[in-house]
């Protein structure tokens, strides 16, 4: 079921990445990690409706988005910056695979990131983030969204690599076995893993490389 919801906020939270807070319809339910579709309540923009993943929790009174903006593919999120507040969404009905099961370790690349930014604050909020760890991928340190309640929340369990930049800061190449073993990555714990599909084909080779079992791996299709 469609509903239209009011634009109540909109900010860059990175050179690239928008945060959208909006109206919340009454009875509104999700679990951390899942998305909607979403459009731009204009004329010739209804239809171009594209998945986003809630990074609020779900008892918040305000639905939160945090979208990489992509200016070159010429489809909804290069109109997303020209919205302004008391514009109208449409949202669709909420879907997603991705849930927590159980502690483990997070692998993401780049806005792959945002069904995990959800689960993290409810883990957060709960006081269950102990355990769990988030290995993740970008181009450059600018890149890293939401970098600071990232570092803040898990720590030293936070480990980035960047592909584009070399950083004091943080490992340079790609999320890796030697990077993950490095890491002390659990293959007896569960993995959770968000991201350009080339990468995370890449990662689960390596995954079950190292002795992954396939019922421990949880990704937005299931497999």
């Amino acid at each position: 079921m469609e509903q239209k919801i009011k634009l109540k906020k909109i900010e860059f939270v990175t050179h690239n990445v928008l945060r959208l807070l909006t109206e919340k319809p009454e009875g509104f339910t999700f679990k951390p990690g899942q998305a909607t579709m979403m459009a731009i309540d204009k004329d010739g923009l209804r239809d171009e409706k594209r998945p986003f993943t809630f990074t609020n929790l779900p008892d918040d009174d305000e639905l939160e988005f945090t979208i990489k903006v992509y200016p070159s593919h010429n489809g909804m999120t290069e109109h997303l910056p020209n919205l302004k507040v008391g514009d109208q969404l449409i949202v669709g009905d909420v879907w997603g695979a991705i849930n927590y099961q159980g502690q483990g370790s997070f692998i993401a690349g780049g806005a792959g990131v945002t069904p995990f930014i959800a689960i993290l604050k409810d883990l957060l909020q709960k006081d269950q983030l102990e355990g769990n760890k988030l290995f993740f991928a970008n181009s450059e340190a600018k890149d890293i969204i939401y970098k600071n309640n990232l570092e803040a929340w898990l720590g030293e369990d936070l480990h980035c690599i960047l592909s584009d930049e070399e950083h004091e800061a943080y490992a340079k190449g790609y999320i890796s076995q030697k990077f993950l073993e490095k890491h002390n990555l659990d293959v007896n714990k569960n993995v959770y893993l968000c991201g350009p599909q080339p990468m995370m084909d890449a990662v689960k080779t390596d995954l079950f490389a190292m002795g992954l079992p396939k019922s421990h791996l949880v990704t937005e299709d299931g497999h």
